[in-house]
Protein backbone atom coordinates (compact mmCIF):
# COMPACT_ATOMS: atom_id res chain seq x y z
CA UNK A 1 0.00 0.00 0.00
CA UNK A 2 1.41 3.65 -1.15
CA UNK A 3 1.65 6.35 1.63
CA UNK A 4 -0.80 7.99 0.50
CA UNK A 5 -3.24 5.09 0.32
CA UNK A 6 -2.32 4.58 4.28
CA UNK A 7 -3.09 8.18 4.75
CA UNK A 8 -6.46 8.04 3.22
CA UNK A 9 -7.72 4.85 4.87
CA UNK A 10 -6.32 6.43 8.32
CA UNK A 11 -8.68 9.35 7.14
CA UNK A 12 -11.30 7.48 5.94
CA UNK A 13 -11.80 5.94 9.56
CA UNK A 14 -11.55 8.61 11.82
CA UNK A 15 -14.78 10.39 8.90
CA UNK A 16 -16.77 7.28 9.88
CA UNK A 17 -15.90 7.42 13.15
CA UNK A 18 -16.77 10.68 13.99
CA UNK A 19 -19.60 10.74 11.35
CA UNK A 20 -17.89 13.69 9.35
CA UNK A 21 -20.58 15.69 7.08
CA UNK A 22 -18.21 18.32 5.49
CA UNK A 23 -14.36 18.83 5.02
CA UNK A 24 -13.25 22.38 4.57
CA UNK A 25 -10.18 22.77 2.25
CA UNK A 26 -7.81 25.29 3.70
CA UNK A 27 -4.77 27.13 2.09
CA UNK A 28 -3.40 31.27 2.43
CA UNK A 29 -3.29 33.55 -0.11
CA UNK A 30 0.05 35.92 -0.52
CA UNK A 31 -0.49 37.94 2.51
CA UNK A 32 -1.66 35.28 4.67
CA UNK A 33 -5.00 35.15 5.20
CA UNK A 34 -7.07 31.96 5.61
CA UNK A 35 -9.10 31.03 2.76
CA UNK A 36 -11.41 27.78 2.84
CA UNK A 37 -13.60 25.64 0.32
CA UNK A 38 -15.73 23.40 1.76
CA UNK A 39 -17.03 20.05 -0.02
CA UNK A 40 -19.74 17.53 1.37
CA UNK A 41 -17.81 14.63 2.80
CA UNK A 42 -19.16 12.42 -0.01
CA UNK A 43 -16.78 14.32 -2.47
CA UNK A 44 -13.58 13.66 -0.39
CA UNK A 45 -12.44 10.70 -2.26
CA UNK A 46 -12.38 12.38 -5.50
CA UNK A 47 -10.68 15.39 -4.06
CA UNK A 48 -7.90 13.15 -2.77
CA UNK A 49 -7.42 11.74 -6.30
CA UNK A 50 -8.05 14.94 -8.63
CA UNK A 51 -8.31 17.85 -6.33
CA UNK A 52 -10.89 20.38 -6.51
CA UNK A 53 -10.54 23.29 -9.00
CA UNK A 54 -10.99 26.85 -8.21
CA UNK A 55 -10.68 30.90 -9.20
CA UNK A 56 -7.72 31.89 -8.06
CA UNK A 57 -7.93 35.33 -9.83
CA UNK A 58 -10.30 36.21 -6.75
CA UNK A 59 -7.73 35.44 -4.45
CA UNK A 60 -5.49 38.09 -2.90
CA UNK A 61 -1.88 37.86 -4.67
CA UNK A 62 -2.71 34.23 -6.57
CA UNK A 63 -3.49 35.04 -10.24
CA UNK A 64 -4.70 37.84 -12.77
CA UNK A 65 -8.03 36.79 -14.70
CA UNK A 66 -6.52 35.13 -17.97
CA UNK A 67 -4.80 32.20 -15.47
CA UNK A 68 -7.63 32.21 -13.03
CA UNK A 69 -8.17 28.44 -12.75
CA UNK A 70 -5.75 26.07 -10.35
CA UNK A 71 -6.67 23.19 -8.77
CA UNK A 72 -6.12 22.77 -4.52
CA UNK A 73 -4.90 19.00 -3.47
CA UNK A 74 -5.25 17.66 0.56
CA UNK A 75 -2.18 17.49 2.13
CA UNK A 76 -3.56 14.15 4.01
CA UNK A 77 -1.13 14.73 6.52
CA UNK A 78 -3.01 17.99 8.12
CA UNK A 79 -6.32 16.45 8.15
CA UNK A 80 -8.03 17.24 11.59
CA UNK A 81 -11.80 17.40 13.32
CA UNK A 82 -12.92 20.99 13.76
CA UNK A 83 -13.59 20.84 17.82
CA UNK A 84 -15.60 23.69 17.59
CA UNK A 85 -17.62 22.40 14.69
CA UNK A 86 -18.98 19.02 15.93
CA UNK A 87 -22.79 19.10 15.86
CA UNK A 88 -24.64 16.35 15.15
CA UNK A 89 -25.39 15.77 10.89
CA UNK A 90 -22.78 19.18 10.49
CA UNK A 91 -19.42 17.99 11.99
CA UNK A 92 -17.09 19.27 10.07
CA UNK A 93 -12.72 18.29 9.42
CA UNK A 94 -10.16 20.40 8.03
CA UNK A 95 -7.37 20.11 5.37
CA UNK A 96 -4.72 22.00 4.31
CA UNK A 97 -4.30 21.98 0.78
CA UNK A 98 -1.43 22.93 -1.73
CA UNK A 99 -2.51 24.30 -5.21
CA UNK A 100 -1.40 23.46 -8.65
CA UNK A 101 -2.33 24.79 -12.15
CA UNK A 102 -3.71 23.33 -14.53
CA UNK A 103 -0.92 21.08 -16.02
CA UNK A 104 -0.06 19.40 -12.92
CA UNK A 105 2.79 22.27 -12.00
CA UNK A 106 3.16 23.36 -8.37
CA UNK A 107 1.36 26.98 -8.43
CA UNK A 108 4.23 29.18 -7.78
CA UNK A 109 2.21 31.82 -5.88
CA UNK A 110 1.23 28.95 -3.21
CA UNK A 111 3.13 30.18 -0.25
CA UNK A 112 3.36 26.64 1.19
CA UNK A 113 5.47 26.18 -2.14
CA UNK A 114 7.54 28.97 -1.56
CA UNK A 115 8.50 27.39 2.01
CA UNK A 116 8.78 24.23 0.56
CA UNK A 117 11.71 25.45 -2.45
CA UNK A 118 13.61 27.38 0.38
CA UNK A 119 13.63 23.85 2.65
CA UNK A 120 14.44 21.87 -0.67
CA UNK A 121 17.67 24.21 -1.04
CA UNK A 122 18.48 23.96 2.41
CA UNK A 123 17.88 20.06 2.08
CA UNK A 124 20.27 20.00 -0.72
CA UNK A 125 23.16 21.60 1.98
CA UNK A 126 22.47 18.93 3.90
CA UNK A 127 20.12 20.32 6.45
CA UNK A 128 16.74 20.42 7.54
CA UNK A 129 15.49 23.54 9.20
CA UNK A 130 13.36 23.77 12.90
CA UNK A 131 11.68 26.35 14.27
CA UNK A 132 9.85 27.47 16.70
CA UNK A 133 7.10 30.37 16.39
CA UNK A 134 5.81 32.64 20.11
CA UNK A 135 2.94 34.03 18.63
CA UNK A 136 1.36 36.62 21.29
CA UNK A 137 -2.35 38.05 20.61
CA UNK A 138 -4.88 40.40 22.79
CA UNK A 139 -8.15 39.25 23.79
CA UNK A 140 -10.26 42.66 23.47
CA UNK A 141 -14.54 42.90 24.19
CA UNK A 142 -16.96 43.77 21.83
CA UNK A 143 -19.40 46.01 21.95
CA UNK A 144 -23.41 46.32 22.10
CA UNK A 145 -23.12 45.14 18.56
CA UNK A 146 -21.19 42.47 18.90
CA UNK A 147 -18.15 44.62 16.78
CA UNK A 148 -14.64 44.50 18.56
CA UNK A 149 -13.14 47.82 20.73
CA UNK A 150 -9.59 47.86 21.84
CA UNK A 151 -10.73 47.44 25.46
CA UNK A 152 -8.49 44.76 26.96
CA UNK A 153 -10.30 41.57 28.43
CA UNK A 154 -8.53 42.28 31.76
CA UNK A 155 -5.79 43.80 33.60
CA UNK A 156 -3.66 41.65 34.37
CA UNK A 157 0.15 41.34 33.83
CA UNK A 158 3.28 38.94 32.93
CA UNK A 159 2.70 35.37 34.38
CA UNK A 160 -0.15 37.18 36.94
CA UNK A 161 -2.51 34.78 38.14
CA UNK A 162 -4.96 36.70 40.55
CA UNK A 163 -6.12 39.20 37.94
CA UNK A 164 -5.62 36.87 34.69
CA UNK A 165 -9.50 36.26 33.43
CA UNK A 166 -7.91 34.96 30.19
CA UNK A 167 -6.59 31.70 32.19
CA UNK A 168 -9.70 29.45 31.01
CA UNK A 169 -9.96 30.76 27.78
CA UNK A 170 -6.44 29.87 26.96
CA UNK A 171 -7.31 26.29 28.69
CA UNK A 172 -10.04 25.82 26.07
CA UNK A 173 -7.95 26.66 23.24
CA UNK A 174 -5.20 24.72 24.02
CA UNK A 175 -7.69 21.90 24.43
CA UNK A 176 -8.83 23.46 20.71
CA UNK A 177 -5.08 22.72 19.62
CA UNK A 178 -4.43 19.70 21.05
CA UNK A 179 -7.65 17.66 19.55
CA UNK A 180 -6.14 19.41 16.24
CA UNK A 181 -3.19 17.43 16.16
CA UNK A 182 -0.55 20.44 17.76
CA UNK A 183 1.36 19.86 21.01
CA UNK A 184 1.07 22.89 23.07
CA UNK A 185 4.19 23.82 25.80
CA UNK A 186 3.38 26.38 27.55
CA UNK A 187 0.77 29.08 27.90
CA UNK A 188 0.59 32.34 29.87
CA UNK A 189 -0.35 35.73 30.48
CA UNK A 190 2.22 38.25 28.52
CA UNK A 191 2.99 41.72 29.63
CA UNK A 192 0.20 44.07 28.32
CA UNK A 193 -3.03 43.77 30.21
CA UNK A 194 -5.49 41.27 27.83
CA UNK A 195 -2.34 39.97 26.04
CA UNK A 196 -1.81 36.03 25.84
CA UNK A 197 0.47 33.64 24.60
CA UNK A 198 0.53 30.04 23.60
CA UNK A 199 3.66 28.11 22.45
CA UNK A 200 3.76 24.96 20.79
CA UNK A 201 6.13 22.06 20.30
CA UNK A 202 9.72 23.10 18.03
CA UNK A 203 9.75 20.93 14.73
CA UNK A 204 9.87 21.37 11.07
CA UNK A 205 9.61 24.38 9.50
CA UNK A 206 6.68 23.98 7.41
CA UNK A 207 4.88 21.71 9.98
CA UNK A 208 5.24 24.99 12.59
CA UNK A 209 3.64 27.14 9.35
CA UNK A 210 1.21 25.18 9.23
CA UNK A 211 0.45 25.32 13.41
CA UNK A 212 0.85 28.86 13.36
CA UNK A 213 -2.34 29.02 10.59
CA UNK A 214 -4.35 26.91 12.56
CA UNK A 215 -3.45 28.22 16.12
CA UNK A 216 -4.71 31.91 14.98
CA UNK A 217 -8.18 30.33 13.43
CA UNK A 218 -9.00 28.51 16.36
CA UNK A 219 -8.06 31.20 19.36
CA UNK A 220 -9.91 33.75 16.92
CA UNK A 221 -12.89 30.77 17.03
CA UNK A 222 -12.84 30.25 20.77
CA UNK A 223 -12.79 33.86 21.77
CA UNK A 224 -15.70 34.25 19.68
CA UNK A 225 -17.60 31.14 21.56
CA UNK A 226 -16.93 33.33 24.78
CA UNK A 227 -18.43 36.42 23.66
CA UNK A 228 -14.47 38.16 23.07
CA UNK A 229 -12.40 39.16 19.76
CA UNK A 230 -9.22 37.70 19.68
CA UNK A 231 -6.71 40.09 17.42
CA UNK A 232 -3.02 39.83 16.24
CA UNK A 233 -2.61 42.94 15.08
CA UNK A 234 1.18 43.90 16.03
CA UNK A 235 0.18 47.14 18.25
CA UNK A 236 -3.35 47.73 19.05
CA UNK A 237 -2.68 50.01 21.72
CA UNK A 238 -0.75 52.71 21.51
CA UNK A 239 1.86 52.92 24.93
CA UNK A 240 1.83 49.34 25.89
CA UNK A 241 3.51 46.23 24.67
CA UNK A 242 2.73 45.31 20.98
CA UNK A 243 2.40 41.81 19.48
CA UNK A 244 5.23 39.92 18.62
CA UNK A 245 5.86 36.71 17.04
CA UNK A 246 9.48 35.70 18.05
CA UNK A 247 10.81 32.60 16.11
CA UNK A 248 13.76 30.03 17.71
CA UNK A 249 15.66 28.43 15.01
CA UNK A 250 17.84 25.81 14.27
CA UNK A 251 19.17 23.67 11.17
CA UNK A 252 19.74 19.92 11.64
CA UNK A 253 22.50 18.00 9.95
CA UNK A 254 21.09 15.43 7.60
CA UNK A 255 23.47 12.40 8.02
CA UNK A 256 24.01 13.07 11.71
CA UNK A 257 20.31 14.25 13.24
CA UNK A 258 22.82 16.63 15.01
CA UNK A 259 22.02 20.09 16.07
CA UNK A 260 24.35 21.79 13.44
CA UNK A 261 24.04 24.80 15.49
CA UNK A 262 26.22 23.60 18.61
CA UNK A 263 29.85 23.93 19.68
CA UNK A 264 30.48 23.22 23.40
CA UNK A 265 33.84 24.74 22.75
CA UNK A 266 33.12 28.16 21.75
CA UNK A 267 32.50 30.65 23.65
CA UNK A 268 28.32 31.55 23.55
CA UNK A 269 27.68 27.00 22.60
CA UNK A 270 27.05 28.05 19.01
CA UNK A 271 28.98 26.95 15.94
CA UNK A 272 30.95 28.70 13.01
CA UNK A 273 28.10 27.76 10.68
CA UNK A 274 25.63 29.19 13.31
CA UNK A 275 27.26 32.47 13.56
CA UNK A 276 27.29 32.58 9.50
CA UNK A 277 23.77 31.96 9.87
CA UNK A 278 23.11 34.69 12.02
CA UNK A 279 25.48 36.99 10.15
CA UNK A 280 23.33 36.21 7.00
CA UNK A 281 20.14 37.08 8.72
CA UNK A 282 21.68 40.12 10.27
CA UNK A 283 22.62 40.92 6.94
CA UNK A 284 19.18 40.71 5.12
CA UNK A 285 16.94 41.84 7.93
CA UNK A 286 16.36 45.02 6.75
CA UNK A 287 15.41 43.83 3.60
CA UNK A 288 13.55 41.02 5.04
CA UNK A 289 11.69 43.15 7.25
CA UNK A 290 8.69 43.68 5.04
CA UNK A 291 8.03 40.24 5.09
CA UNK A 292 7.83 39.52 8.82
CA UNK A 293 6.41 42.71 9.97
CA UNK A 294 4.26 42.91 6.91
CA UNK A 295 1.52 45.66 8.18
CA UNK A 296 1.57 49.58 8.50
CA UNK A 297 0.79 48.68 12.39
CA UNK A 298 3.96 46.41 12.57
CA UNK A 299 6.36 49.55 12.87
CA UNK A 300 4.60 50.97 15.50
CA UNK A 301 6.06 47.86 17.36
CA UNK A 302 9.16 48.29 16.10
CA UNK A 303 10.15 51.11 18.82
CA UNK A 304 12.55 51.53 21.55
CA UNK A 305 10.93 50.93 24.56
CA UNK A 306 8.19 48.17 24.34
CA UNK A 307 10.93 44.92 24.27
CA UNK A 308 10.61 45.07 20.57
CA UNK A 309 14.20 44.61 18.43
CA UNK A 310 14.85 48.21 16.69
CA UNK A 311 18.68 48.06 16.38
CA UNK A 312 19.99 45.04 14.19
CA UNK A 313 22.10 42.80 16.39
CA UNK A 314 22.79 39.77 18.45
CA UNK A 315 23.26 38.92 21.81
CA UNK A 316 22.85 35.99 24.02
CA UNK A 317 20.48 36.79 27.02
CA UNK A 318 19.62 40.77 25.73
CA UNK A 319 16.20 41.15 24.79
CA UNK A 320 16.77 44.27 23.05
CA UNK A 321 18.89 42.82 20.50
CA UNK A 322 17.33 41.40 17.38
CA UNK A 323 18.76 37.98 17.62
CA UNK A 324 19.41 36.60 20.81
CA UNK A 325 20.95 33.20 21.82
CA UNK A 326 19.00 31.78 24.86
CA UNK A 327 20.71 30.28 27.71
CA UNK A 328 22.18 26.68 26.67
CA UNK A 329 21.76 23.87 29.33
CA UNK A 330 25.03 22.23 29.22
CA UNK A 331 22.74 18.63 29.50
CA UNK A 332 20.48 19.47 26.38
CA UNK A 333 23.35 21.11 23.49
CA UNK A 334 20.86 19.83 20.93
CA UNK A 335 18.54 22.23 22.25
CA UNK A 336 20.47 25.43 20.94
CA UNK A 337 19.07 27.97 18.58
CA UNK A 338 19.00 31.40 18.10
CA UNK A 339 15.41 33.49 18.31
CA UNK A 340 14.28 36.72 15.81
CA UNK A 341 12.33 39.11 17.71
CA UNK A 342 11.52 40.94 14.59
CA UNK A 343 8.55 38.84 13.14
CA UNK A 344 4.72 39.40 14.33
CA UNK A 345 1.73 37.44 14.50
CA UNK A 346 0.35 39.40 11.19
CA UNK A 347 2.92 37.43 9.09
CA UNK A 348 2.24 34.83 6.87
CA UNK A 349 4.33 32.67 8.46
CA UNK A 350 5.17 30.49 4.95
CA UNK A 351 6.69 33.90 3.81
CA UNK A 352 8.49 34.62 6.84
CA UNK A 353 9.72 31.12 7.16
CA UNK A 354 10.97 31.14 3.34
CA UNK A 355 13.05 34.70 3.70
CA UNK A 356 14.80 33.99 6.98
CA UNK A 357 15.97 30.78 6.03
CA UNK A 358 16.86 31.92 2.75
CA UNK A 359 19.10 34.52 4.14
CA UNK A 360 20.97 32.36 6.98
CA UNK A 361 21.32 30.33 4.34
CA UNK A 362 22.71 32.79 2.41
CA UNK A 363 25.56 33.76 4.84
CA UNK A 364 26.61 29.94 5.51
CA UNK A 365 27.34 30.10 1.68
CA UNK A 366 29.09 33.88 1.67
CA UNK A 367 31.12 32.53 4.98
CA UNK A 368 29.96 35.53 6.77
CA UNK A 369 31.11 36.40 10.07
CA UNK A 370 29.19 37.58 13.25
CA UNK A 371 29.42 41.22 14.17
CA UNK A 372 30.76 41.59 17.60
CA UNK A 373 27.81 40.88 20.09
CA UNK A 374 25.79 43.46 21.65
CA UNK A 375 25.37 42.57 25.65
CA UNK A 376 23.96 46.08 26.35
CA UNK A 377 20.79 47.71 27.05
CA UNK A 378 20.54 49.16 23.32
CA UNK A 379 16.57 50.81 24.23
CA UNK A 380 18.48 53.13 26.20
CA UNK A 381 21.71 54.56 23.99
CA UNK A 382 22.04 57.53 23.23
CA UNK A 383 23.51 59.08 19.72
CA UNK A 384 26.50 58.83 20.58
CA UNK A 385 26.77 55.52 21.59
CA UNK A 386 25.09 54.18 18.63
CA UNK A 387 27.12 55.83 16.36
CA UNK A 388 29.82 54.57 18.17
CA UNK A 389 28.66 51.07 17.90
CA UNK A 390 27.53 51.57 14.43
CA UNK A 391 24.25 50.18 14.68
CA UNK A 392 21.96 49.81 12.10
CA UNK A 393 18.25 49.98 12.50
CA UNK A 394 15.23 48.21 11.11
CA UNK A 395 12.80 50.09 9.00
CA UNK A 396 10.77 53.06 10.49
CA UNK A 397 7.65 52.62 8.05
CA UNK A 398 6.33 49.27 6.36
CA UNK A 399 7.14 51.94 2.97
CA UNK A 400 10.58 52.23 3.87
CA UNK A 401 10.91 48.05 4.38
CA UNK A 402 9.17 47.61 1.21
CA UNK A 403 11.87 49.92 -0.66
CA UNK A 404 14.37 47.83 1.12
CA UNK A 405 12.81 44.48 0.30
CA UNK A 406 12.78 45.81 -3.66
CA UNK A 407 16.57 46.04 -3.81
CA UNK A 408 17.64 42.63 -2.25
CA UNK A 409 17.78 39.87 -5.00
CA UNK A 410 18.77 37.65 -2.46
CA UNK A 411 15.24 37.89 -0.70
CA UNK A 412 13.47 38.17 -3.42
CA UNK A 413 14.57 35.00 -5.02
CA UNK A 414 13.35 32.89 -1.60
CA UNK A 415 9.64 34.47 -2.31
CA UNK A 416 10.13 33.64 -5.98
CA UNK A 417 9.12 35.91 -9.09
CA UNK A 418 4.78 35.48 -8.68
CA UNK A 419 4.95 35.95 -5.24
CA UNK A 420 7.11 38.74 -5.20
CA UNK A 421 5.60 41.15 -7.53
CA UNK A 422 2.13 40.05 -5.86
CA UNK A 423 3.03 40.84 -2.40
CA UNK A 424 5.12 43.61 -3.63
CA UNK A 425 1.67 45.00 -4.99
CA UNK A 426 -0.40 44.49 -1.79
CA UNK A 427 1.31 46.18 0.15
CA UNK A 428 2.56 49.24 -1.89
CA UNK A 429 -1.64 49.76 -1.90
CA UNK A 430 -1.68 48.64 1.27
CA UNK A 431 1.16 51.71 2.26
CA UNK A 432 -0.38 54.17 -0.31
CA UNK A 433 -4.24 53.71 1.11
CA UNK A 434 -2.40 54.67 4.99
CA UNK A 435 -0.56 57.76 3.21
CA UNK A 436 -3.64 59.20 2.03
CA UNK A 437 -6.06 58.22 5.11
CA UNK A 438 -6.40 61.20 7.86
CA UNK A 439 -5.99 60.00 11.21
CA UNK A 440 -7.73 60.75 14.15
CA UNK A 441 -4.51 61.67 15.79
CA UNK A 442 -3.88 64.29 12.90
CA UNK A 443 -7.39 65.83 13.48
CA UNK A 444 -6.93 65.86 16.97
CA UNK A 445 -3.66 67.86 16.51
CA UNK A 446 -3.57 70.26 14.08
CA UNK A 447 -7.44 71.17 13.66
CA UNK A 448 -8.02 73.88 16.02
CA UNK A 449 -4.53 74.83 15.71
CA UNK A 450 -4.11 76.07 11.99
Amino acid sequence: MSQKAAAFERVQEIIKEKNVAFVNLQFTDVVGMVKNQTIPVSQFEEAVDHGVWFDGSSIEGFARIAESDMYLMPDLDTFSLIPWDMAPDTTTARVICDTFTPNGEPFPGDPRQVLRRVLEECREMGYDYMTGPEPEFFLFQRDKHGHPVADPHDAAGYFDVSTDLGTDLRRQMVNALEAMGIEVEALHHEVAPGQHEIDFRYGDALKTADNVVTLRVAVKAIAQRNGLYATFMPKPIAGINGSGMHVHQSLIDRATGKNAFVDTNSEYGLSDLALSFIAGILAHAPHLAAVVAPTVNSYKRLVPGYEAPVYISWARTNRSALIRVPRINPKRPQSTRIELRCPDPSCNPYLAFAVILKAGLDGIKKGLTAPEPAEEDLYHLDAARIAERQLKQLPGSLGEALDLLQQDEVIASALGPHVFERFMEAKRQEWDNYRLYVTEWELDRYLSVY
